[in-house]
Formats: structure tokens, C-alpha cells, sequence
């Protein structure tokens, strides 16, 4: 009897952890970008073990190149993303990171080395595979996170809903993301 008793605690004591921290704070900055196009990048931080995306039902795209850059480096590389609309269609899409320089990390082979070694993926792979998937599911919402680059993966997805919102409105100014780094 005392076992069940415990077995039974011990069960309760799981539950409830799991129901509060299921409960406790998926706090998103859904805060809208202003009239001046800046966003911060808080938005971009995600619960990567939630399982529910917010879905984007995308409208009518206007044609254009719609640009969004990342105001500061972090690890020594920001985010340029462009993408190109053609017939209502995105049918460019170019996401990267790069350095100073203006080199991207693709190119790095010290970092690629370092990420496949830990992360079993490198931006020599995700970074294409993230734009060929734009290009495949029009919608950000439709693409994998990819494993080992999950971080990257939701920026991507982020910056692409963003950069599809502009689109939307044809407004073709440069989305500046100000993702400025505590240190």
C-alpha cells in the first residue's frame, strides 16, 4: 500500500512539472514592426520544442526584390536576406550570413568544419536547403526545422514572414532588424 501511495505522489509530482512548465511562458515580443520597418529579433526566439507553428496564410504578393538585413553582428556574422517576386510568386530567394567582409559563412570552412563536427549540419548545407525551400513552399510556415540549426532555421522562417508581409503591401524599403547583442 505505501508503494501505490508513493508511486502515486511521485506520478502527481511528474504531472504537475510538466503542466507547469507547459503553462509557463512561451513569451514571444510579438511586437509589429514600425512604421519605419524595424523589428527586433526577440521575435525571432522561439520555444524550439513546441510542435505548434503559427501558420502564415500568405495574400496576394506584389512584384519586386524585398530586402531585410540584421543591424548588428553576432559571432561575427549578420543576416542579409533578399528575396525576388515574379508573377506573384517568390521565385528568389537568398538568405545569408555574413561577416564584416561581406563574406558569407558558406565560405567559411573553419566554421563549416566546427559545425558538422558538433551540430552534424553546417550553413554549407542548411543555408541552401533553407532557400530552396522558399522557393518550393512559398510559405515559411511549410519549411522543416532543420536539425542541428534550429536557431537559424526560426530566424529564417521569421525574416521570411516578414519579408512576405512586405511584399504583400509592395513595400520594397530594407527591413533593418535590430538584433543588437548583450554581452
Amino acid at each position: 500500500m505505501k508503494i501505490k501511495k508513493l508511486v502515486s505522489g511521485i506520478t502527481m509530482l511528474a504531472l504537475t512539472t510538466v503542466l507547469l512548465a507547459a503553462c509557463g511562458g512561451d513569451k514571444k515580443d510579438d511586437t509589429a514592426a514600425s512604421s519605419s520597418t524595424e523589428a527586433s529579433s526577440s521575435a525571432v526566439a522561439k520555444d524550439s520544442s513546441s510542435t505548434e507553428e503559427s501558420s502564415m496564410t500568405i495574400g496576394e504578393l506584389k512584384d519586386g526584390e524585398y530586402k531585410l538585413e540584421e543591424k548588428n553582428y553576432n559571432n561575427g556574422y549578420r543576416v542579409v536576406f533578399t528575396i525576388v517576386v515574379k508573377d506573384g510568386k517568390i521565385t528568389e530567394s537568398n538568405y545569408d550570413n555574413v561577416n564584416e567582409e561581406g563574406k558569407s559563412k558558406v565560405d567559411d570552412a573553419e566554421y563549416n568544419k566546427k559545425m558538422e563536427e558538433v551540430a552534424k549540419t553546417s550553413p554549407e548545407k542548411y543555408i541552401p536547403e533553407l532557400n530552396k525551400e522558399l522557393l518550393e513552399k512559398q510559405n515559411p510556415s511549410d519549411i522543416d526545422t532543420i536539425t542541428g540549426a534550429t536557431h537559424s532555421t526560426d530566424s529564417f522562417k521569421e525574416y521570411a514572414k516578414q519579408l512576405i508581409e512586405a511584399a504583400e503591401k509592395g513595400d520594397t524599403k530594407t527591413i533593418e532588424i535590430d538584433n543588437q547583442v548583450e554581452k
